[in-house]
């Protein structure tokens, strides 16, 4: 198994336990896209696209409501977060916030 695939197998474990409230695979589908540009380990492979592991949570959770609601724009965020719930960006903010900074 390549190194991706189980940096996204732990993902999907480590989403499994804090998300019982939520849709697991719809959970799993957005770490996925934000594991695209951010890294599963919250490490970004492109300059341009901030780290997000170890952040404070509460600062990425209003990222994305920020993003969502175009207070802060970025094209791609905005698409992401259009649909996304309270519970979704939480959790999503939490998953990043618990990776150790690199």
């Amino acid at each position: 198994m390549s190194l991706p695939r189980l940096g996204l197998l732990a993902l999907t474990l480590t989403l499994a336990a804090p998300a019982t409230a939520l849709d697991k695979t719809g959970l799993q589908d957005l770490m996925v896209q934000c594991a695209a540009c951010h890294g599963a380990d919250g490490i970004a492979r492109e300059a341009e696209v901030p780290d997000l592991a170890g952040q404070h949570d509460v600062y990425l959770y209003n990222q994305l409501k920020n993003f969502k609601s175009g207070k802060r724009p970025h094209k791609e965020m905005r698409y992401l977060g259009r649909h996304m719930t309270d519970d979704e960006m939480q959790a999503i903010a939490s998953y990043y916030a618990g990776l150790p900074k690199q």
